[in-house]
């Protein structure tokens, strides 16, 4: 019995002193702020905050959209591990492609990518995006324009005239050649012909009898097989395949309006200052990531459907009636570089830099 009850007091006394303990270590915490290391509240933050959403439109239809901004896009989002999503829609989906830049300025798209010409970008030197006629040999002369003789930075300070549209970077897509339902094999040929083109290049080719013709992206392949369009100029031989082309035209015509497209990557600057910099740099990089893969993927193309593609025939005209066009365009050159003070900048520095890739010889100019 007496064994019993001891056995009871210390059984008692055990758990008075555990309960002791857990008040002691209640009120310990209660007392102090519990220090949570930088990596911990960071994945807090990040599950508990909702991301960033934004939304890109492209000049691109849904088939060739993948390859020129879709795929650096879809690496964006993973890298950006839940902080930001960036929705992609292809041309004319949310707005038309003219109305891109206004549609950015008002914030109803974050941002877009697409040349300045087509997508009627207000600035002075917007008629140098896309085609300026026989400004580029090959898309690498538009990166090196750009990065290593100045237009940079005129890009940048033009845009910056403008409120709302932030620059970000401009790049090299595919040559500019003519796809089309009846062959071209001279000038002549050329006259008449209704031509899906931008809106310098088509300008440009009016000298010769084209006549351009501006409609929505998707429409353009039943307008070719209606008889509205006779062909399109609006990119090299990657597009005509990717998007369709090739299976509604019969001739490809080698001989290119220029050798590189470009085009820019631009946001609502209140969308841009809101994001973080690391953010911003990852942006950045994604941009990167696609100027280098359209670099290589284009290239690739542009010669494998030439040779594999099977589907078109491919004509040229003649380099001495060709020479014709080259003439016309530096006379084009001229007239454009008389707009304004920084178009003639932009000009002379065409100049400049064809000069140096002549002198310089194969394989920079043949």
């Amino acid at each position: 019995m007496k064994s019993m009850n001891v056995r009871k007091i210390v059984m008692v006394a055990s758990l008075v002193v555990g309960l002791a303990m857990v008040v002691l270590m209640i009120s310990a915490c209660g007392g102090k702020q519990v220090t949570a290391t930088p990596e911990k509240t960071a994945q807090a933050q990040t599950q508990a905050a909702e991301p960033i959403r934004w939304r890109l439109q492209s000049y691109a239809g849904p088939a060739l959209n993948p390859y020129v901004v879709g795929n650096a896009v879809k690496e964006f989002n993973i890298a950006a591990n839940g902080e930001m999503v960036i929705d992609v829609y292809t041309a004319d989906e949310l707005v038309p492609q003219g109305e891109m830049f206004q549609a950015v300025q008002k914030g109803t798209l974050d941002a877009c990518v697409s040349d300045d010409d087509s997508m009627a970008s207000p600035v002075d030197v917007a008629v140098f995006g896309a085609y300026f006629p026989l400004a580029a040999r090959y898309g690498i002369d538009v990166d090196v324009l750009w990065n290593h003789y100045g237009l940079n930075e005129i890009w940048k300070e033009a845009y910056d005239e403008f409120p709302g549209v932030t620059w970000l970077s401009q790049g090299s897509w595919d040559p500019c050649n003519f796809a089309t339902t009846k062959p071209i094999r001279h000038l002549s040929d050329l006259k008449g012909l209704r031509i899906y083109m931008f809106p310098t290049g088509g300008q440009f080719m009016q000298r010769f009898g084209v006549v351009p013709v501006s409609m929505p992206y998707e429409d353009v392949e039943m307008a070719i097989q209606t008889g509205m369009l006779d062909g399109v100029s609006w990119s090299g031989i990657t597009e005509d395949y990717t998007v369709g082309w090739a299976d509604v035209t019969k001739y490809y015509l080698t001989n290119p309006i220029s050798g590189g497209w470009s085009g820019g990557w631009f946001v609502n600057t209140k969308a841009w200052e809101k994001l973080p910099p690391h953010l911003q740099q990852l942006y950045k990089l994604m941009i990167d990531k696609s100027h280098y893969y359209r670099l290589h993927w284009y290239w690739l193309g542009e010669a494998n459907y030439r040779v594999k593609g099977g589907k078109l025939e491919l004509t040229t005209i003649p380099a001495d009636e060709w020479a014709t066009v080259e003439k016309e365009a530096l006379k084009f050159w001229d007239e454009t570089a008389k707009k304004s003070p920084r178009a003639a900048k932009v000009v002379q520095i065409l100049k400049d830099y064809n000069d140096t890739m002549e002198k310089a010889g194969p394989p920079y100019r043949y």
